[in-house]
């Protein structure tokens, strides 16, 4: 029997990284640890977002994953992204994951296509009605190459399973009018730098990056901003927190948790890589600066 969770009561859901050996196979090992460490955290489980590469993955180490974290029975809920450009394969994902123990789905923009408002509606609508399990629409016009535009949630508020969305635009106008045409939807920051921006804006949480190298700090981080105590906090974090995203996501992360001795290899699907990353400075300051922080 599936363990049930409060969705609402996890402001923080980490984006977790996959962890490869040197032979390009998935470090189970360090996958099961990194689990622990979200869970002794108290924090939500994303598994094969951008994050966690999950299109550089095979369908096959996909399954593997979802099986292999969901045999863990995380006490924490477990969401699971959907994404691609192909609808029927989308819905054959679906059908697997409605059969395992997890909690909730991250819905994806179709990548390339750049739909319009009725394409985005038939994506959507066809996702939400083959889900099992609540529903995280993800606006990232930064991968997908097209924005989630307000009226497709208007189109979209008769499905039961429509939960949240999570806002990675960077643009504070474009989380507004989410919330004046959905305003009884959660919406979380998908940007770990705007967190407290997004927050006074009435942000419920956020999908982090960050968290996977700073789990609990990160988890402080998002409380103190729901709870708009923090003096300084956004200039101190967002500093830190940029120095992730000097190249592309997850490379940094994943040479920073490296350093830190948290994963035993660095490596990346290609086409990343994580000799992208030529200077560690900026990484090894922020980890100094989160790891200060009280």
């Amino acid at each position: 029997m599936i363990q049930q969770f409060d969705l609402s009561e996890y402001p923080l859901w980490t984006a977790l990284i996959t962890p490869f050996t040197e032979q390009d196979t998935i470090d189970f090992n360090g996958l099961a640890q990194l689990v622990a460490e979200q869970v002794q955290a108290n924090n939500g489980i994303l598994l094969l977002g951008s994050t966690g590469e999950g299109l550089a993955l095979t369908m096959d180490e996909q399954q593997e994953i979802v099986r292999f974290v969901c045999n863990l029975a995380p006490n924490v809920p477990l969401m699971v992204a959907v994404g691609g450009f192909n609808l029927k394969q989308q819905v054959q994902w679906l059908e697997f994951c409605n059969d395992m123990p997890i909690h909730a789905y991250l819905l994806g923009s179709p990548l390339y296509a750049k739909p319009g408002i009725q394409g985005q509606t038939h994506w959507f609508d066809t996702l939400l009605a083959n889900a099992a399990h609540p529903c995280m629409l993800y606006n990232v016009p930064g991968r997908s190459a097209v924005a989630i535009d307000p009226q497709v949630l208007a189109n979209l508020s008769h499905h039961s399973t429509l939960w949240a969305m999570k806002e990675a635009s960077g643009d504070i106008a474009k989380f507004e009018a989410f919330r004046s045409i959905a305003p009884e939807l959660a919406i979380y920051s998908g940007d770990d730098a705007l967190m407290p921006y997004f927050a006074q804006a009435g942000a419920k949480g956020l999908v982090s990056v960050a968290a996977n190298a700073w789990p609990k700090q990160t988890a402080e981080f998002v409380r103190r901003s729901l709870a708009g105590t923090y003096p300084n906090l956004f200039s101190q974090w967002s500093r830190a927190i940029n120095s992730l995203f000097t190249v592309a996501n997850p490379i940094p992360v994943k040479v920073l948790m490296h350093k830190q001795g948290r994963i035993d290899c660095p490596d990346l699907r290609p086409p990343l890589t994580h000799t992208e990353l030529t200077d560690h400075a900026a990484i090894d300051a922020a980890n100094h600066t989160i790891l200060s922080f009280n």
